[in-house]
């Protein structure tokens, strides 16, 4: 894997984590808290995880926050006031880390998503002040981080499995259907008797993820037909996985066994699109 791409998502992780060392400089710094400098920040509206990263002018992370929330389903926003205030409690976290306000975001949609819900997306943004000023599908904001130029970007999410297929570094085709991490939970959940919520927290339980495995492996399958569906007919011979739901452990090896396909897993994957995002902004 190429280092900087290693060193950009190790970075990204530290960020998450809390880690700091990036200070503006106070000259650029207006009294009114608007910054001066160049920044790019992206907005990535998930399923399960609603993630704002900001890069600075060499698109390395300097700040982020991401939050378990249910305000989108399916690549849909279906909590409007409680997807504005989430992204609102999160700018001010990250605004209070950088020192000055946060005025633009870029954000993403699933590809297929009606217009009318792309609009809902960026509608989000501007109810928590921040104007949308760039828009972009979801594999294809992975590949700004990526940068393959043949292959196809598999983005599976909490609810979506979204794939985009290159060509000469060109998007060729697009896809998405509903399958995703939120369907893990569900299997364990009705495998087990417990809540949906007691399920989420299973699954995201290192040390039960190996016994879990057997629950799950079904639904990774079915993520695996869905990509099979979509590349027939296509010369793929390399699959990229992003999006939370390809951290579980295994979930590449699966994929890989079912396509047929070399399956690379880069990084912590969660984070991936939303740099891409950011980068588009």
């Amino acid at each position: 894997m190429n280092p900087n791409l290693i060193n950009l998502l190790t970075r990204t992780d530290q960020i998450m984590a809390g880690a700091n060392g990036w200070h503006p400089n106070p000259e650029l710094v207006l009294p009114n808290g608007v910054y001066r400098g160049t920044i790019h920040v992206g907005v990535d509206l998930g399923t399960a995880y609603t993630v704002l990263v900001v890069l600075d002018e060499n698109f390395q992370p300097i700040a982020g926050e991401y939050q378990f929330a249910e305000v989108v389903r399916d690549g849909l926003v279906v909590d409007f006031i409680g997807a504005v205030d989430l992204l609102r409690e999160m700018k001010s976290k990250v605004e209070k880390k950088l020192g000055f306000k946060l005025t633009s975001a870029a954000t993403a949609y699933p590809p297929g998503v009606p217009q009318a819900e792309r609009r809902a997306t960026a509608n989000v943004l501007h109810g928590a002040s921040l104007d949308c000023t760039g828009f972009i599908d979801e594999p294809t904001a992975a590949n700004n981080v990526l940068k393959i130029r043949d292959g196809a970007i598999v983005d599976v999410g909490g609810g979506t499995t979204g794939i985009a297929i290159f060509k000469d570094g060109e998007v060729v085709y697009t896809a998405d259907e509903a399958t995703g991490g939120t369907h893990f939970s569900l299997v364990i959940a009705g495998s087990m008797g417990l809540t949906f919520e007691e399920a989420e927290a299973l699954k995201k339980n290192p040390n039960e993820q190996t016994r879990l495995f057997p629950v799950i492996r079904p639904v990774m399958e079915k993520v695996a037909s869905i990509i099979n569906r979509h590349i027939e007919g296509h010369q793929v011979d390399k699959l990229y996985l992003v999006g939370g739901t390809c951290a579980y452990p295994s979930m590449d090896e699966v994929i890989q066994e079912m396509t047929g396909v070399e399956t690379f897993l880069p990084g912590n994957p969660l984070f991936v699109t939303p740099l891409g995002i950011a980068m588009n902004n």
